[in-house]
């Protein structure tokens, strides 16, 4: 399946879905005890529950045809007119259909005059130009001219044959076309019998593809038909207005008025209390129980039922009948609700007081494991002051304790809880804990002794899925919490805070979230052990949340001054390029604008007679593109540059000093433990990962982050080719063993030995076409991908690929077995026994399934990386404490560590970490570590 982006937007063709469930049980009806087929309805809801669960969208839409004539009647009267008149089920369902997708506060798209495909077009391109990634869900083959770099069709599971996940290459393969908007000329030429759309007659697939391979398009042809002979010519003559009205006809619109408004499409959990109305009177009792006593469904938010307004000032919008039905129905299918704090048997306790607090101490001391949670006034927790901290050691008791706005007040509270936190022998168990560590640490408490996390402890169980309490408490314990939008609203500028809250809603809430998290430990805790994840759990993911709370504590300073500067010089350079654009152009237009862009390179300059459109018409003028075109045309290079110097202005120069803290005058990023499935760390406000290093003006980013004083420097040790060194020691190749052990340059020796010549021999182009084929190979690269990367030809690719093979056996076998393995387990693991799930292995789909493939042979290696730089971290960090140093660990970032090092310990860390590093793991491949020293993170680097 496509790479996940962040947003991940479904939207449905309802009624193709609904076709295709009156289709699956039409020899099967499925008749309830009041004589109502509701086979359709089951079906759709089947659908539309898997995708919930399985895709996880956060956004989704259901799109509907009304009964109005379209503008396609209009414009062609005989549109659709042979189809068969609508079964009767299909007619009954519909209004239940919409019902059901109201009760799982899902819109409804429809509007007069348009079909759900344009409705459905619109917003998918809307969509995917706010970074979101869309799937269209249909059977229909019409929607393949709408794929995109980020718009899918997806094709659900049908009578046996699994989810097909078509994107641009795939739609090209299948119709064999090379553009996927050529899918309408294909349908203008040959027609569609199902929406009556005529074509040009004598035309079928094969001769439309010969055609289009020659032609291009339906006008293109027509303007050539002195090429043709006999009957097609006379027919494409003749016809030719009808091959031009059929492909406007085949067209779907991407023009219709209505909005993507990215909050009216987000999916929050169904309406409970109606889908359950709902199901009584369908009698769907299984699948009741399954949702209602599961949980597997995102949890419920209750909302009214009015449809969202996506459609302007339309105001089509019906609320959800009364439907009785009779008690029985109701007593054979009971439903299970979510326990909650309102039926479920809690004692929580307000502490207040110097004497409670003593009492509740000598209790919390007595314990081998406690769980404990704070509550304050911001999610960031430097900036965070706290609001009371709640404890719990018993299931269904917990005991909170309020800390006042006054500091002193406050430090007075915690000075008494110190011996409790400060105990070793007591196991600290929370949710996200770092953060509560955190916001101790800022008021100089430490945490002493064994961590238990229970989102790390489900991330681990679980890499892939979600991990909030939330949804564990839903998925664990049946248990629905009190949501904190009841205590302070929704996120936003009218969110309030949570020291205005009433204490004793406050006593409750935080004594439930650590009552709550203490069971959900009980209950992952055999999951860990049934997975062999134990060690992993407690030897590594735990230690590492003290390394990573002092080094976000820590934190690193910016040269503001330096940012300053490289702002300006951004800004002028940015101008100059911006005018040399203009000037080699011949004309002076938005740069910013993709359709001007689009017409000066190809209309006005003709840089390719051939380039590539968007389906609105305008050319496509992606980095791309300009990256094919920039190697003979300096315009290219130049517009490349300048997008360059805007987005490094924007993105890091003037966005860090915006992120310095006004306490501490340093940056203060948060790592996540549990968001990248391979196991490496992520880092947000500001993403570390992302700081560019491969151009010389994004490497120069680096140059802002500065030692703390003049005492300090910044020193950084960086993992050398760690990812090709685990490949080797995985696969066991001899050449490539021997070659790490000796010191030799792994890629010159890979291209000595696919391109057949001695290593001294080697070219600089040998080797970096042996780079891209090294790294590409633990990645699954195919010869497209090779080719495309290399701007070679495919079979050139394929022969670099061949030669790899056939030179370094062992990581072909390797690659096989852990695609075997993957098949057989559904899941792979790293070094250390941490998991990648990847249940599309065995899919049907060929695009899932390779996608799936690929994961297998990349992730034991990307997260063999990841442990082993999580283990040096530890040990690095507990080296330190230990020697009582004055330098700190301050940043990760890929497969580097910078410190801020006092000058007089620089030799003994040069000395000990790359040894500490080296040795973290042991593997039969020789483990190198580069250190370098500067006065900012550049010259370190």
């Amino acid at each position: 399946m496509p790479q996940k982006q962040a947003h991940k937007l479904f939207l449905l063709d309802a009624m193709a879905l609904i076709y295709r469930a009156h289709f699956a049980f039409s020899k099967n009806p499925r008749i309830n005890s009041k004589g109502l087929n509701t086979g359709v309805m089951l079906g759709f809801t089947n659908t539309l529950l898997e995708v919930l669960d399985k895709e996880n969208p956060t956004h989704i839409g259901v799109a509907f045809d009304t009964h109005a004539p379209t503008f396609r009647h209009i414009q062609y009267e005989p549109y659709k007119a042979n189809r068969q008149e609508q079964p009767e089920d299909i007619g009954v369902a519909i209004p239940w259909v919409k019902e059901i997708v109201k009760a799982f506060n899902i819109p409804i798209l429809e509007m007069d005059g348009f079909e759900a495909d344009d409705i459905i077009g619109t917003l998918a391109k809307q969509a995917e130009a706010e970074n979101f990634t869309v799937y269209m869900m249909t059977p229909d083959k019409d929607y393949g001219q709408l794929v995109d770099d980020h718009i899918f069709l997806y094709k659900p599971a049908f009578m046996g044959k699994g989810i097909e996940v078509m994107g641009p290459k795939q739609i090209c393969e299948k119709w064999d076309i090379e553009r996927v908007d050529q899918v309408i000329d294909m349908l203008g030429l040959m027609g569609d019998s199902v929406d009556n759309i005529p074509g040009i007659p004598g035309i079928g697939q094969k001769t439309a593809v010969k055609l289009l391979k020659q032609y291009g398009s339906v006008e293109e042809l027509i303007k050539n038909t002195d090429d043709l002979k006999g009957k097609q010519k006379e027919n494409v003559i003749n016809f030719a207005e009808q091959g031009i009205l059929s492909k406007q006809l085949a067209t779907i619109k991407i023009d219709v008025p209505v909005n993507f408004v990215e909050e009216e499409l987000k999916y929050d959990g169904f309406n409970e209390e109606t889908l359950k109305t709902i199901f009584a009177e369908l009698e769907f009792r299984t699948l009741a129980s399954r949702i209602f006593k599961d949980g597997k469904t995102k949890k419920a938010a209750i909302k009214g039922n009015d449809q969202l307004g996506l459609f302007g000032d339309s105001k089509a919008t019906t609320s959800t009948p009364t439907i009785e039905f009779e008690e029985e129905t109701v007593n054979a299918a009971p439903i299970p609700e979510h326990k909650n704090i309102l039926t479920t048997a809690h004692q929580y306790h307000k502490i207040a007081g110097p004497e409670a607090i003593e009492e509740l101490v000598s209790y919390l001391m007595l314990q081998d494991q406690l769980c404990f949670d704070t509550e304050t006034t911001s999610v960031n927790a430097m900036e965070a002051e706290l609001v009371g901290i709640s404890f719990a050691y018993l299931s269904g008791e917990a005991y909170y304790i309020p800390c006042p706005a006054d500091r002193a007040e406050t430090d007075q509270i915690l000075e008494q809880l110190k011996p409790v936190f400060q105990n070793e022998k007591i196991l600290k168990i929370g949710q996200n804990i770092k953060y509560d560590l955190l916001i101790l640490k800022n008021y100089d408490v430490e945490v002493k002794g064994k961590l238990y996390d229970t989102m790390l402890a489900h991330y681990l169980i679980e890499p892939e899925g979600k991990h909030s309490m939330d949804w564990l408490a839903e998925q664990y314990l049946n248990y629905q919490p009190v949501s904190i939008t009841e205590l302070i609203g929704k996120k936003g500028k009218n969110q309030g805070n949570m020291r205005d809250v009433d204490v004793d809603q406050v006593t409750e809430y935080a004594s439930e979230d650590a009552d709550i998290t203490l069971q959900l430990k009980e209950k992952l805790d055999p999951f860990l052990k049934e997975n062999l994840l134990e060690k992993l759990f407690y030897e590594v993911e735990n230690p590492l949340i003290n390394v990573l709370t002092e080094m976000e504590f820590e934190g690193i300073r910016i040269d503001t001054k330096s940012l300053a500067e490289m702002s300006i010089s951004l800004e002028k350079e940015s101008k100059e390029i911006e005018n040399k654009v203009y000037e080699i152009a011949g004309v002076r237009f938005n740069l910013a604008s993709p359709k001007q862009l689009g017409d000066v390179l190809f209309e006005k300059l003709k840089l390719d007679p051939k380039a590539k459109k968007t389906k609105t018409g305008q050319y496509a003028t992606g980095e791309e593109i300009l990256s094919k075109l920039a190697n003979e045309h300096e315009i290219a290079r130049a517009i490349l540059d300048f997008r360059q110097m805007v987005k490094l202005k924007s993105t890091y120069v003037d966005a860090l000093p915006t992120m310095i803290n006004s306490k501490t005058g340093k940056i203060h990023t948060t790592y996540n433990q549990f968001v990248a499935a391979t196991g490496r760390l992520s880092s947000i406000n500001p993403n570390l990962q992302n700081i560019p290093i491969r151009t010389e003006r994004g490497r120069e980013i680096r140059k802002a982050f500065v030692p703390r004083d003049e005492n300090h420097i910044l020193l950084a040790a960086d993992y050398s080719q760690i990812e090709l060194r685990i490949m080797a020691a995985f696969s066991g190749d001899e050449s490539m063993i021997e070659a790490f052990k000796n010191g030799r340059d792994i890629h010159a020796t890979t291209a000595a030995k696919i391109f057949q010549v001695p290593l001294e021999e080697v070219t600089s182009d040998m080797r970096r076409k042996a780079k891209t084929a090294n790294f590409g190979i633990i990645y699954g690269i195919s010869a497209f991908g090779l080719s495309q990367r290399l701007s070679i030809s495919r079979t050139e690719a394929k022969e670099i690929i061949d030669a790899y093979f056939k030179e370094f056996p062992a990581v072909k076998e390797y690659m096989d077995r852990a695609i075997e393995k993957a098949r057989n387990d559904e899941y792979v693991e790293t070094l250390l026994g941490r998991r990648r799930y990847l249940r599309d292995i065995n899919s049907r789909n060929a695009t899932m399934r390779g996608f799936a493939e690929r994961n297998a042979i990349n992730a034991p290696i990307q997260g063999s990386a990841a442990d082993l730089i999580k283990v040096a971290m530890i040990d690095v960090h507990n080296w330190m404490k230990k020697e009582n140093l004055k330098s700190k660990m301050i940043l990760q970032v890929h497969d580097e560590l910078v410190f801020d090092a006092h000058k007089d310990e620089v030799e003994i860390l040069k000395k000990n970490i790359p040894e500490l590093m080296s040795n973290a793991i042991k593997m039969d491949v020789p483990v190198e570590v580069e250190v370098g020293t500067g006065d900012d993170w550049l010259q370190a680097h």
